[in-house]
């Protein structure tokens, strides 16, 4: 029988999981057990008896570094346990996500994230131990927990059977490098504002077309970038 996908968190607040990912379509494919998560308290590889993760920056500056000895602690424990999957740090400096990076990782056997706190984690543990940088967008968060709860989602509502229609994932946003086309539903007229008639015609060779033209024009005025991938 092949493993479930699975999330594995290195976190100092393991209790924040799995949050929302507890709830709607995520949550229910956690519980049956098409996905699994497992929040690793970093604390317990800490080896004073005040469970310290972190320790003032060499070359001094504001705020305390994640120290690199006990994240390898815990990565390494975790790789002697039989854990697979790429590593991803969450970081605002990292290489921003894609849903081509997120179909990747959920074809896979899961992922292990790594949540930075305080001024980030020391280079050198991410250089050894091969953790990719990963940013969810030029923003900064408190600490990695939320991030990684939005890779987690992301990657979950890919696994077959979690969502009911696989056929809507493939019209999403960014699913063909464009932004997805606008969506209407009853009533056809709502404080004077009509359903666009094409919609409604049942020619399902113009909708396709409407739509692909309005999803061209919203990338166009929106993310003119992403045109710039399209072949």
């Amino acid at each position: 029988m092949t493993a479930p996908w699975t999330a594995t968190v290195l976190t100092i607040f393991p209790e924040m999981f799995p949050g929302p990912l507890g709830l709607s379509l995520s949550g229910r494919a956690l519980t049956e057990g098409v996905w699994k998560l497992r929040a690793v308290d970093l604390r317990d590889y800490a080896h004073d008896r005040h469970r310290s993760v972190d320790d003032t920056p060499f070359g001094g500056g504001a705020g305390m570094v994640m120290r690199p000895d006990v994240i390898a602690r815990a990565v390494d424990d975790l790789a002697a346990g039989g854990m697979a999957g790429p590593r991803v740090y969450l970081t605002p400096r990292g290489a921003r996500l894609t849903q081509a990076q997120v179909r990747e990782w959920a074809a896979g056997p899961g992922l292990l994230l790594l949540c930075g706190r305080y001024e980030g984690v020391d280079q050198r543990v991410v250089e050894a131990r091969e953790f990719t940088e990963i940013s969810i967008g030029d923003f900064v968060l408190s600490g990695g927990e939320i991030a990684a709860m939005a890779v987690i989602d992301a990657c979950v509502r890919l696994l077959p059977g979690v969502v009911g229609d696989a056929a809507s994932l493939e019209e999403e946003s960014f699913s063909e490098g464009l932004l997805e086309y606008p969506h209407y539903t009853r009533p056809r007229v709502w404080e004077g504002r009509a359903v666009p008639e094409v919609l409604l015609s049942g020619h399902h060779a113009e909708i396709r077309a409407w739509r692909r033209r309005q999803a061209l024009e919203i990338t166009r005025r929106r993310r003119p970038d992403l045109l710039n991938t399209l072949s």
